[in-house]
């Protein structure tokens, strides 16, 4: 009689799945892999500043239910070793070099803001190594940014316990309600949090970001060279990388579905959560 072998799950959450390391070419990269042992791994790229404990639990466990799902510090940031790059390309290099030590052949990426740049550059370089891509909060090569004036608005608001706040959330009561719950899931984990690096991540980060913007690319030949089917997902109101930018990937893409959230701001995935989970899982299933 054939045993009958069932995929295991590990049971751990984002809040409390331990931080493992891997490591190669002098960089030790911090993750934290959750959900089933088998299937396509879905692989974070996480946002400017942001490293694994900046993301939503109720996305990361959610997505986790059924597929891995792995949240990491790219190079320099949080726990991770080495130095920030200040390109999306060093970036990207840094992230497939990451996905190779873990032995993966084939990944999904859920890029986000910066991480949604980085996907981009990943997809069209690597064509094999990626499935599909969710891009999420980003803009492509040449689109509009206003990180450094969103920045200080938000760091304006002194008012504000956090500010992500101001920065991912609109003004409206129903956005700042769902940032504050959004902020008190962040901060459910208490220990072997993940560390922030201060400007030696920011600085750089910032350059990469502001960069690629200003790359101008009107024929649009980073999105022509992505052939994987892509979800554009993007908040109504995002005031850091607007809305337009997520129109202009969906028409340059070759195969893209575009969702706009109503009512939220850059931080639409935390705010729309459950109504994302949906999304992202309709997608990579189909």
């Amino acid at each position: 009689m054939t045993e009958l072998k069932v995929a295991s799950r590990d049971p751990a959450t984002l809040e409390t799945a331990p931080t493992r390391y891997v490591e190669a070419g002098g960089i030790r990269f911090a993750y934290r892999q959750l959900g089933p042992s088998t299937g396509t791994p879905l692989v974070l790229l996480q946002h400017f500043s942001g490293n694994i404990d900046a993301w939503d639990p109720a996305v990361v466990n959610a997505l986790a239910a059924d597929r891995p799902v792995i949240a990491f510090d790219n190079a320099g940031v949080g726990r991770s070793t080495g130095q920030t790059p200040d390109s999306v390309a060093a970036m990207a290099r840094d992230a497939v070099t990451f996905i190779g030590l873990l032995g993966f052949a084939k990944v999904d990426l859920l890029g986000y803001s910066l991480g949604g740049c980085v996907a981009q550059q990943i997809a069209a370089e690597h064509g094999q190594l990626v499935r599909k891509l969710i891009l999420v909060g980003t803009a492509p090569q040449g689109g509009e940014e206003h990180l450094l004036a969103v920045l200080k608005e938000a760091f304006s608001h002194k008012e504000a316990p956090d500010p992500r706040l101001p920065l991912f959330f609109t003004q409206s009561a129903g956005s700042q309600a769902a940032g504050k719950a959004f902020l008190d899931r962040v901060y459910a984990r208490k220990e072997d949090r993940d560390t922030d690096g201060g400007s030696a991540v920011t600085d750089p980060q910032a350059k990469a970001l502001i960069t690629w913007c200003a790359t101008p690319d009107p024929e649009h030949a980073m999105l022509r060279a992505i052939k994987q089917p892509a979800l554009v997902v993007c908040g109504s109101n995002d005031t850091m990388l607007p809305a337009d930018n997520a129109y202009a990937m969906f028409k340059g893409l070759s195969n893209a579905q575009l969702v706009l959230y109503p009512d939220s701001g850059h931080g639409a995935l935390f705010q729309h959560h459950e109504a994302f989970v949906s999304h992202v899982r309709t997608f990579l299933d189909a």
